[in-house]
Order: structure tokens, then C-alpha cells, then sequence
């Protein structure tokens, strides 16, 4: 039970966090509870997606692992979440502005995530490395869903008010994060399954996967800016209206 608490216990944070700073128009807790589990349901598509097409592409060579990271882990998983973004939240009434697209988008995520968390700490734990691996993915592998999250999120926020334009940003948001979580994965991945990333130092690798961490994180950052700021004018804008 240890295992499990601190291994669901990032992700839960970060939820509390996103729901706390969405200030102007609340979104109700049991949609964001659907979500959250939904998300965690979302695993299990895509580890069958993964454990299908990983034999096949996984070869040794630097473009295998590409084509792992990149078209099985970062699709099948991105587009796993997606699905429920879509067929469930993304059609409740409380979907009434851009920023609830990154807040739904994140619980979904945090909810893939914090699954995820507790399947491989409970793995490692039987080998005595349950600690250790709790606090690498804290503060990598659960801020790595998060920001992806975010990003499809902010797209699928924009998408739900620009009916013209709503397919083509909905695509754009989900190859956006597939793009920073293949970028992200392929850098950890090399040492794994490539031939020419075990004579390459994991310390670099592990650099070259948070580069790609802080770059998204800075994104998504900038991004879930833009929609609060304009959560926080429309709400403005109901309060002037109401008072007329």
C-alpha cells in the first residue's frame, strides 16, 4: 500500500493543483473524477498496442527505436487518451471555455499517468527498487504527462469554440504531444534498445530526455497562460453583463 500511495500521489497533486487554479468557472469534481479515470482505463489499449508492435520495429538501429518512441509508444498512448478527451469530456455541458480543454486534457493524462506510476512501481518494488523508481518518475515521467496533456489540451480547447477549424486543430494538439512524448521517450529508449545507445553515456541520454522535459514544460506553460487569461476576461465579461 506504501507503494501504491506514493506512486499515485504525483499525479493526484497535480490535478489538485490544476483544479485549484482554475479560479473563474470551476469545472464540476465528479466530470473531472470520470476523467481521471478514464484516463487510467486508457493504459490498457495502449500497452496492448505497444507489447503488438514493439518486436516488430524494435531492431537495434537508432530509426527502430525512432519508430518506437515516436509511432507506437508516443501515437498509441497520446491517442488513447484522446479518445476519452473526446467521446467524454470534450462533450460535457461543462466544456464552456478554452481552458477547461487543458483541464480535462490534464486529468485525463493524470489519470494514464498515474496508473502507469503504480504498474512500474509495484514492478521494480518486487526487486527491491520500488523507491527509487517512484522518485525518478516523479519528478520525470509524471511532469512528462502532465505537459502533453496540457498541449493536446490547449488545442482541443480552441477546437471546441472554432467549429471551421475544429478537426484540423484537434490533430494539430494530439501530433503536438505525440511530438514531445516520442521526443522524451526516444531519448530514453536509446540505451534500452539500441545498439549504438549502449556506447553512449545514460547520463547524456538522461540530459537529452529533460531538455525535451523543459522545453515542454515551458510550452505548456506559456500555453495554459494564454487560456487562463482569457478564462479570466470572459468571466469578466459575464460579471459586467450581469450587472447591466
Amino acid at each position: 500500500m506504501n507503494y501504491i500511495a506514493i506512486a499515485a500521489a504525483p499525479g493526484i497533486a497535480i490535478c489538485l493543483i490544476i483544479f485549484y487554479r482554475d479560479i473563474y468557472n470551476k469545472e464540476p469534481k465528479l466530470g473531472l473524477i470520470v476523467s481521471f479515470i478514464l484516463g487510467g482505463l486508457s493504459i490498457l489499449p495502449a500497452a496492448e498496442l505497444e507489447k503488438y508492435f514493439a518486436d516488430k520495429v524494435v531492431d537495434g538501429s537508432l530509426v527502430g527505436v525512432a519508430i518506437f518512441a515516436f509511432l507506437v509508444v508516443g501515437l498509441s498512448e497520446e491517442l488513447c487518451k484522446f479518445f476519452f478527451l473526446r467521446s467524454y469530456s470534450f462533450r460535457q455541458k461543462s466544456f464552456d471555455e478554452p481552458l477547461d480543454g487543458i483541464v480535462y486534457s490534464l486529468m485525463v493524462s493524470m489519470g494514464f499517468a498515474t496508473v502507469e506510476n503504480i504498474l512500474y512501481v509495484i514492478k521494480y518494488a518486487e526487486l527491491g527498487m520500488g523507491y527509487q523508481v517512484a522518485f525518478q518518475r516523479m519528478f520525470l515521467s509524471v511532469p512528462a504527462h502532465a505537459t502533453f496533456g496540457i498541449i493536446m489540451g490547449y488545442f482541443v480547447g480552441k477546437a471546441k469554440f472554432d467549429s471551421t477549424r475544429s478537426l484540423w486543430l484537434m490533430i494539430v494538439g494530439v501530433g503536438a504531444a505525440v511530438f514531445f512524448h516520442g521526443l522524451y521517450d526516444f531519448f530514453l529508449f536509446i540505451n534500452q534498445y539500441s545498439l549504438v545507445g549502449q556506447n553512449i553515456s545514460e547520463l547524456l541520454l538522461l540530459g537529452g530526455a529533460i531538455v525535451s522535459l523543459i522545453v515542454a514544460l515551458v510550452l505548456s506553460r506559456n500555453l495554459t497562460r494564454q487560456h487562463r487569461n482569457l478564462s479570466r476576461q470572459m468571466f469578466k465579461d459575464q460579471n459586467k453583463t450581469t450587472r447591466v
